[in-house]
């Protein structure tokens, strides 16, 4: 994909990268102030080409965001290159069942993937991240969570 290039779907390559424990950067519009706000999240799952979700917690301002203004743009690093997707979103569960944190379940329609990556230059080391809490309780919400973004 060349950075002038509008796909409207995630490739296979992107769909699999999208697949769980990969540092994502999320943008959405402050609610109170219309201004960007950028947070990292990493509860991301491709469920198709065209469809994205995550989970965030209840009370974050992401959701609120999303109530005020649907459009965010995904920011992901890796496969060699650095990916903007823009995307609708929409609360799907303001409380996730099954899962033993109040998150809330979001879904977003992608409208466009561009390569954002400046020109003649790859990506040659992904961003990578380890949880500070404990090891098998963290093992155990993920897997919650990523079984309730797939039902």
């Amino acid at each position: 994909m060349g950075a002038a290039e509008k796909v409207s779907t995630l490739s296979h390559d992107l769909m699999a990268f999208l697949s769980g424990e990969k540092l994502v950067l999320l943008t959405t519009m402050e609610a109170e102030r219309n201004i960007p706000n950028v947070a990292a999240i990493s509860w991301v799952k491709s469920v198709n080409e065209t469809t994205i979700r995550f989970a965030v917690s209840t009370n974050s301002r992401i959701v609120s965001n999303i109530r005020a203004n649907p459009h965010v743009v995904f920011t992901v690093i890796g496969l060699g290159t650095v990916y903007s997707i823009h995307a609708t979103a929409v609360i799907v569960e303001d409380a996730m069942s099954g899962v033993s944190l109040k998150l809330a379940k979001i879904e977003a329609t992608v409208e466009a993937v561009f390569d954002s990556m400046f020109w003649g230059s790859q990506i040659t080391t992904e961003p990578a991240y380890e949880k500070t809490y404990n090891v098998d309780k963290a093992k155990k919400l993920d897997e919650e969570v990523y079984r309730a973004l797939v039902r």
